[in-house]
C-alpha cells in the first residue's frame, strides 16, 4: 500500500479522502465526508505532502492470488508438477520457482505467498536529484536564495543546455520538498517557498465554494439584547473549548452573571460532537437558565441551529478575532488552567472528574462577586426567579 495511514481508514475511505483532496476540497469538508476529525486527514495527507501516491498495479504476466490458491490445493491433493502447471495454464518452471521461492511444497501457503510477491515487487526508483549529487547541490542552494522550483528548472536549461544530468523538471523538486520520506531535500528548504505550504495543492484547488471559517445563518454578538450585557438576568451563557495535547479538547459553559462553569467532555472537535455534547449539558438546566450562549466563530459551532431547536438556547456569535467579547469566559479558563494545565491530555478526564474540577472552582469565592461563590450566587438568583 502507498503511504501511511492511521487504524481505521479503510481502503475506500483512503480512496475517498485522495479524491477530495485532489478537488480541493478542505481538511474539514474531507473529514465530515468519511466520518473523521479534520486532524487525521491531515495527518493522512502530511505523510504524503499532498501528494496523490500513485496506485500500485501488477504485471499481467504475474501470478494472481487465485493461482497461488490453485498451486496450494493441487500440493495439498498431491498433482505432479506439471498437473498444476496445466491447470492454470502456466509453465511447470513457473510453478516451480513460485513453490521454491516460498517455503517448498510442505510450507507454501497462497496468501503468504501473495504478500511476499508484493514486496519483492517494490524497486523504489530513485528521483533525479537523489542520483545527482552535484544538481542536488544547486537546487537547495537556489531555494535557500527563495528561487520558486519552476524558476530552478527554466534557469538549468538554459545555463546546461547540453547536460541532461542538470535538467529536473519543477514537479519533481516539489516532490522531493513535500515527501519527506525520499530523504532528498532537507525539510527547512520548504520555508524559502512564497506559499510556506506544508503540502503540495493540486492545480484545481480551490477554496471557492466552501464555506471555510463561516458559520451559516451566525447571529452577531451586536444582535444580543442589553440585559445579556449588564448581567441583570440569569440565564446567560459564554462558551469555548479548551485545548489539550493530542489535539484533545473540553468545552467550558460559564454563566455571565454568577459565574458558574460547567465543564463538558468532548470525544473530538467536529460540530456533530460538539453539538451532541452541549445539548446533554444544557438540558440539565433548568428552562429558567437557558437564554443565550455567546460563542466564538469556531467551525465547532457549525451546527448551532440544532442546539437551538434542542434547547431553546439562542445563539450568539463574536465578531472575528474578538476574544474580549467573551471576556468572562476568557478569565474563567485562565483559572481553568490551574486544574486543566496546557499540554494536557483532556481525554484521560471522565465527564465526573471534570465535574468535580467545576464544583471546586464554583465553590471558590471570587472578588467580582464581593467574595460570595459562583454556587451560591446562581442558587440565589435562580430563588429570586422563583
Amino acid at each position: 500500500m502507498s503511504g501511511r495511514f492511521r487504524p481505521g481508514l479503510s481502503a475506500q475511505q483512503r480512496a475517498m479522502l485522495w479524491d477530495r483532496w485532489r478537488q480541493g476540497e478542505s481538511l474539514w469538508a474531507i473529514g465530515r465526508a468519511i466520518g473523521k476529525p479534520a486532524s487525521s486527514v491531515f495527518s493522512v495527507l502530511e505523510q504524503r505532502g499532498g501528494i496523490y501516491p500513485v496506485p500500485r498495479c501488477r504485471s499481467q504476466r504475474c501470478l494472481t492470488l487465485g493461482e497461488r490458491e490453485e498451486i496450494s490445493r493441487g500440493i495439498a491433493a498431491g498433482w505432479p508438477m506439471r498437473e498444476i502447471a496445466r491447470c492454470i495454464q502456466r509453465a511447470p518452471s513457473t510453478v516451480s520457482r513460485e513453490i521454491q521461492r516460498n517455503d517448498g511444497q510442505r510450507g507454501y501457503r497462497a496468501t503468504r505467498a501473495e504478500a511476499a510477491a508484493w514486496d519483492r515487487a517494490r524497486r523504489p526508483k530513485l528521483c533525479k536529484l537523489a542520483r545527482y549529487a552535484r544538481l542536488r547541490r544547486i537546487v537547495a542552494q537556489k531555494l535557500r536564495l527563495a528561487w520558486s522550483p519552476e524558476q530552478i528548472t527554466g534557469w538549468l536549461q538554459r545555463s546546461f543546455p547540453q547536460d541532461e544530468s542538470l535538467h529536473v523538471s519543477h514537479e519533481t523538486i516539489y516532490r522531493s520538498l513535500f515527501v519527506q520520506s525520499r530523504g532528498v531535500l532537507k525539510k527547512e528548504l520548504m520555508k524559502q517557498l512564497r506559499s510556506r505550504r506544508l503540502m503540495r495543492h493540486g492545480k484545481t484547488s480551490t477554496t471557492k465554494g466552501q464555506l471555510r471559517g463561516q458559520i451559516v445563518d451566525a447571529v452577531s454578538i451586536r444582535e444580543r439584547p442589553a440585559a445579556v450585557e449588564d448581567r441583570a438576568i440569569p440565564g446567560h451563557w459564554e462558551g469555548d473549548l479548551i485545548a489539550g495535547s493530542g489535539n484533545s479538547h473540553i468545552a467550558t459553559l460559564v454563566e455571565r452573571q454568577s459565574r458558574f462553569v460547567m465543564l463538558v467532555k468532548l470525544d473530538g472537535r467536529d460540530s456533530h460532537t460538539v453539538a451532541t455534547a452541549l445539548i446533554t449539558q444544557v438540558k440539565r438546566l433548568p428552562i429558567e437558565l437557558r437564554k443565550s450562549l455567546t460563542w466564538d466563530r469556531g467551525f465547532e459551532m457549525a451546527q448551532h441551529k440544532q442546539i437551538t431547536i434542542a434547547t431553546d438556547l439562542k445563539l450568539y456569535f463574536c465578531d472575528p478575532q474578538s476574544p474580549w467579547q467573551r471576556g468572562t469566559n476568557e478569565n474563567t479558563n485562565r483559572l481553568l488552567r490551574q486544574y486543566l494545565p496546557k499540554r494536557t491530555d483532556l481525554t484521560v478526564y471522565s465527564q465526573a472528574e471534570l465535574n468535580r474540577i467545576a464544583k471546586t472552582l464554583n465553590q471558590r469565592p471570587r472578588k467580582t462577586l464581593g467574595f460570595q461563590t459562583p454556587a451560591v450566587k446562581l442558587q440565589e438568583s435562580v430563588a429570586s426567579i422563583g
